[in-house]
């Protein structure tokens, strides 16, 4: 036997024996996991819904693992920024993302991002949703839905919206909207939803779809008009307002989510030991109190459940966005 022959043979039979030996470890590593902190990050920055929920998410994992939690800020680019960086990542489990609709589901769809979804990610359970409300100014002369939607059919484009941006939530809200009811308005693209809620007190804009936090307080202080909310059913959380299926345009749904998604090649012992724990610590009262503080519900899907949720929500908004030509900024 050669020895460049000999070598080969000694290679692949210590590349075949590391490969058992890793599987044999896989569920040992799985079970002492973590043995280190970990690093959660967060696309958004701080003091947003995003941040406010990864904090308190963080603080319960690392009561449930014994090891701490870091957080991890990469806000921008819509969080495509965070969502990149993750995907750059070991695939040891010990970073993993709170990611949401706009940089999991939207961005892709309106502009290049560095990373693809189904490469570079494991999604491993949906975490949280959260409904969005049509506001108006208490001032405005719509006291429902039905009243607006009668007043842009009369008047095409004499109405106007507020957005976050090309691919927001309250961009795509909006688009919904008028392909739900048939009209036409005009959407005010803004740089934040803070800035878009402030005109709307001020009513500079005729309406918004925004996410319950941003407009909550002031729907309950009478300074905004709740018309519809987007949930399926009413929310607990904020009973009185009807959903738009209620309101008169039934089958419009569109909620805000998030999600945790890890580096793709993580081993799958890590995988289920993550989705475990965010079954067991998102069921915890304090955190569905906390959640619900911010407008969301806490949940935990499996991961089959959030695999056929994310099919679903780029199914609906790819179309919508293709049809509209929408495309970021």
């Amino acid at each position: 036997m050669s020895l460049i022959l000999s070598m080969r043979l000694k290679k692949s039979l210590y590349a075949g024996l590391a490969v058992v030996v890793s599987c044999l470890c896989l569920p040992s590593f799985a079970q002492n996991f973590p043995n280190k902190p970990v690093k959660l990050v967060v696309t958004y920055p701080a003091g947003g819904s995003s941040d406010l929920m990864a904090r308190i998410m963080g603080q319960k994992l690392s009561e449930h693992w014994g090891q701490p939690v870091i957080i991890e800020s990469k806000p921008g680019a819509a969080g495509s920024i965070g969502m990149e960086f993750t995907a750059r990542q070991p695939a040891d489990g010990y970073t993993f993302v709170v990611g949401n609709l706009g940089p999991a589901a939207v961005n892709p769809l309106i502009s290049k991002v560095p990373y693809n979804m189904d490469k570079d990610f494991i999604p491993v359970a949906l975490t949280a949703t959260g409904p969005n409300i049509l506001a108006v100014p208490t001032a405005s002369p719509f006291k429902n839905l039905n009243e607006l939607i009668t007043a842009a059919r009369n008047k095409p484009d004499s109405l106007n919206f507020g957005t976050s941006g090309p691919g927001s939530m309250a961009h795509l809200g909006g688009e919904l909207i008028m392909r739900q009811a048939n009209i036409k308005m005009t959407g005010v693209p803004y740089k934040g939803g803070g800035l878009a809620v402030n005109d709307l007190l001020a009513g500079q804009i005729d309406m918004m779809l925004s996410d319950a936090l941003p407009v909550s307080q002031h729907i309950k202080s009478g300074r905004l008009r709740a018309l519809a909310i987007t949930s399926a059913k009413r929310s607990p959380m904020m009973p009185d307002i009807p959903t738009f299926a209620e309101a008169g345009l039934p089958g419009l749904v569109a909620v805000n989510w998030w999600g945790v998604f890890l580096p793709a090649g993580t081993p799958k012992p890590v995988v289920d030991a993550y989705n475990a724990a965010l079954v067991k610590i998102m069921a915890n009262p304090d955190l569905k109190e906390r959640f619900a503080g911010l407008g969301v519900e806490a949940l935990a899907t499996s991961q089959d459940e959030f695999k056929a949720f994310l099919a679903s929500e780029s199914a609906k908004y790819s179309k919508l966005i293709a049809d509209n030509n929408i495309k970021a900024e």
